[in-house]
């Protein structure tokens, strides 16, 4: 088991460590938390996260201080700032294994920790910037305190002091108040309606179920406090409101124009989530079993293994229709439904490996398969003749303008799509022939290297098209004393690669009125798009520099 660990942890340092800082940051999530906890170094105010050196009230700060404590040690940059969610890919993959160890064999523990390394969406959020991962570990270790302590205070009988009795379920509950510490009530909500609806499915009939719901709720509260708590005693109520605010209107509208049909997240976890969302399928409803029929059961393991699937089953559920419901659709936002589809894919592996069970899954299988490998095989070709989607673009001068980027192309570069296609049929065959074990390690290490060469080999370009001219320009002011503010859209780039520092007396003097119209007192630089130019050209002593790839920059100087 030791040497299991160990084997796991050389995994997680393989591939979740190396080239964090290859690319640079996204905007807006990645460069937003990152530009927090700058200025919280900046400012050594630790405790209310800022943005621009205003208070910023969208997210708590536990993540944002894992970040500015790795910048602290390892300077302000894009590795540094995905340092946090790396050494979430190796605890999750520590956790995972030891989880699927007890709950069936050491096989199974395996299988759980391949599905997280490779499948593609959870392999590549341990190696972004991005708050989700630590969120979704704590979510998740949280309700899985609360999981274990039924099934003891089912099956065992023996008595024992408090601590040993309620220990899962304090602990699980301050787990859960660190998920809300780290990206907000979200995280009760979601575990909430997990555990409600697993008590209705019993007619709420469990015994004792209401009185651990509200003390698993106290332990979360008692940890969320340990900093709202501080703020409202520190600062009022003000910024605690704003928050709640924010987080209602998250769920009510589409904010920032992020929004998307109402099966999104489905089609996001099918494709996002390959391999493991093909072998997840035959898995997602079916095999539970009530805590009455655990009674009759003779062991804890028996309990736990016949319960959980249950368990994982309605977290998968309340996931992907809490986020169909919400009107704000990003990616990510359904990312904590990868510990139950990574669990439910590994049964039926597992299943096929004990049972000889071989579910119909190779055409779903092939399918998926095919579109991000032959998509990624392709893009090298693409991108050397990009005047091909030069008339889809047409009727975006932006976007067409983005393709103007020199950007060097070279064939090897479409390798990995190349291994996905191979891996996948690979996989295919060998579950065709009933050799699971095989297949899956094929799958999962063909995914695995997929995604980690994507990232280093494509998505490095895709950037070099999308925003890399305007941080280029923002890098080359970093030691110049000088105000940089985008006009006509939201980023969040320019704070963090201009290294811009707090400001001073007025704390207006940045606003964009001032810097327009005013006498700011520095150099003044204006970042635009080439479609919203926003008559930046009549502003007194404004003049434009250049146009590169889209974005125009423009500098006005007031004597």
């Amino acid at each position: 088991m030791r040497r299991d660990y160990l084997l796991l942890t050389g995994l997680a340092l393989l591939l979740f460590f190396p080239f964090l800082g290859a690319v640079h940051l996204f905007d807006w999530d990645e460069i937003n938390f990152a530009e927090c906890a700058r200025e919280m170094l900046l400012t050594g105010d630790w405790f209310r996260p800022q943005i621009d050196f205003e208070p910023f009230w969208e997210k708590p700060p536990l993540f944002l201080w894992m970040q500015a404590f790795s910048m602290k040690l390892f300077g302000v940059n894009e590795w540094a700032a995905r340092l946090p969610n790396a050494l979430c890919g190796l605890a999750t993959l520590l956790l995972v294994y030891r989880l699927g160890s007890r709950l069936h064999d050491r096989h199974f523990g395996w299988l759980w920790a391949l599905a997280w390394m490779g499948s593609i969406l959870p392999h590549l959020y341990f190696k972004s910037g991005i708050i989700d991962p630590w969120f979704n570990f704590f979510i998740f270790a949280g309700l899985y305190g609360f999981i274990e302590f039924r099934w003891q205070f089912f099956c065992v009988k023996t008595p024992r002091s408090f601590w040993a009795k309620y220990r899962y379920l304090l602990v699980g509950g301050g787990l859960l108040g660190l998920a809300i510490l780290t990206k907000g009530p979200t995280a009760y909500l979601i575990v909430m309606l997990v555990l409600v609806i697993y008590w209705a499915r019993y007619r709420f009939q469990g015994r004792g179920y209401l009185k651990h719901m509200v003390i698993f709720s106290l332990a979360a509260s008692a940890a969320a406090l340990l900093w709202f708590g501080m703020e409202v005693m520190l600062h009022g109520t003000w910024f605690v409101r704003e928050f709640i605010v924010y987080q209602i209107r998250l769920f009510t509208t589409q904010d920032a124009g992020h929004g998307g049909f109402f099966g999104y997240h489905a089609v996001v976890l099918l494709l996002g989530c390959f391999p493991v969302s093909v072998f997840a399928l035959p898995n997602l409803w079916g095999d539970r079993q009530s805590e009455d029929e655990m009674l009759e059961s003779d062991t804890l393991a028996s309990c736990e293994r016949s319960d959980f699937g249950t368990w994982m089953q309605i977290l998968f559920w309340v996931v992907l229709v809490l986020f169909s419901i919400v009107q704000t659709k990003i990616v990510h936002y359904s990312s904590l439904a990868y510990f139950p589809l990574t669990y439910l894919g590994a049964v039926t592996i597992w299943r096929a490996i004990k049972w000889d069970i071989y579910p119909k899954i190779s055409g779903v299988l092939l399918a998926l398969g095919l579109i991000p490998g032959v998509a990624v095989a392709a893009m090298p070709y693409v991108g050397q003749h990009i005047e091909w989607l030069k008339p889809m673009l047409a009727a975006d001068p932006f976007a067409l303008a983005n393709l103007e980027a020199q950007v060097t192309w070279k064939f090897w570069q479409g390798l990995p799509g190349l291994i996905l296609i191979v891996a996948t049929l690979a996989a295919m065959y060998y579950w065709w022939k009933k050799q699971a074990w095989v297949a899956a390690q094929i799958a999962f290490v063909g995914s695995a290297v997929f995604t980690s060469m994507t990232l280093l080999l494509i998505v490095c370009n895709i950037e070099g098209y999308s925003q890399r001219a305007a941080i280029e320009f923002y890098e080359s002011k970093c030691e110049d004393d000088c105000y940089i503010k985008p006009i006509g859209f939201k980023s969040y780039a320019h704070l963090f690669y201009s290294c811009k520092r707090p400001v001073t007396g007025d704390l207006t003097v940045d606003d964009q009125e001032n810097l327009s119209h005013g006498k700011p007192g520095k150099k003044v630089y204006f970042v635009a798009k080439i479609n919203r130019l926003e008559g930046l050209s009549e502003l007194p002593g404004c003049h434009e520099l250049y146009r590169k790839n889209g974005f125009v920059f423009f500098e006005r100087i007031v004597k």
